[in-house]
């Protein structure tokens, strides 16, 4: 069995990824998930309902944003046309410290630019939540946003997302995305019907959330919390940044969720079971 060389696959990965601007000042990349015009890239690179995607031969097309979560900063494109040279996801939990990395994208307006690198590591974040992250010592530029992260064989393990205080490059995991693909563009979201903001509670290690206000009939209202509560942990954890409790409402075993809190003229910690498929009272 004949096998690429690394020019070739090199080549391969810049066909795959295409340049995307939805009007906004600057723009991204994306991938291109499959032959028949399927674009992964961002959601803040592609932040409206339309977005112009150019190939790597010049071709432009208008594409339809088909989903997108903000939460996971992903977004699926499509755009008119067939037989494009698509990317091939390989298993991002397979992914080692240490392994090769390569990403293309369109920095700083350099068509197709390409830089290598070595996976630092593959797990959370602190600050960023409860997602996991492929982390990698990279050089990324704005415009690499979007666009693929490759192993050695060229096949996408991540889309490149951002760079940490660090100077680490994060990618959303390749599982991730299809996971997205598959369900989460169409499915229903959990939700707790909660607004809250960052506080801190000596009662807990952790970052304390402060209920601000509660959706009439939503999950948290009909669990009795209530605006002043302070939440400080889920299933039992501490929250190191809001976005953790928006992580376990998505991934909430069987649809509850367990949260402690601290409600002002009581002492100690209380709790609270909530179910996060109860209906809101309000018309939709």
């Amino acid at each position: 069995m004949e096998t690429q060389g690394f020019g070739e696959i090199v080549e391969g990965l810049r066909r795959a990824t295409v340049e995307v601007n939805d009007g906004g000042r600057g723009g991204g990349s994306g991938i291109v998930w499959n032959a028949g015009g399927l674009i992964v890239t961002n959601a803040h690179v592609a932040r409206t309902e339309r977005a112009r995607v150019r190939l790597w031969d010049g071709r432009a097309f208008d594409a339809t944003v088909e989903g997108r979560d903000a939460r996971r900063d992903l977004a699926a494109l499509r755009v008119p046309a067939a037989g494009l040279p698509a990317a091939s996801p390989a298993d991002s939990d397979a992914v080692r410290p240490g392994q090769v990395v390569l990403a293309a994208g369109n920095p700083l307006g350099f068509i197709g630019a390409l830089t290598t690198g070595v996976v630092h590591a593959l797990g959370v974040v602190r600050g960023l939540g409860r997602k996991e992250w492929v982390q990698s010592a990279i050089r990324l530029a704005p415009g690499n946003s979007g666009g693929p992260l490759a192993d050695a064989l060229g096949r996408i393990i991540g889309v490149n997302t951002m760079i940490t205080g660090h100077g680490l490059a994060l990618a959303v995991p390749s599982n991730a995305v299809s996971r997205f693909l598959e369900g989460g563009r169409s499915a229903a979201r959990a939700r707790l019907g909660v607004t809250v903001r960052p506080v801190r509670a000596r009662e807990t290690p952790g970052l304390g959330l402060l209920v601000l206000e509660l959706e009439r009939g939503g999950p948290a209202a009909t669990a009795s919390l209530t605006p002043g509560d302070v939440l400080i942990t889920a299933n039992g954890e501490p929250f190191d940044s809001p976005e953790d409790l928006a992580d376990w409402v998505a991934n909430a075993d069987g649809g509850v969720l367990r949260l402690e809190f601290l409600r002002q003229g009581h002492q100690g910690r209380r709790s609270a079971f909530v179910s996060l498929t109860a209906r809101s009272t309000e018309a939709a």
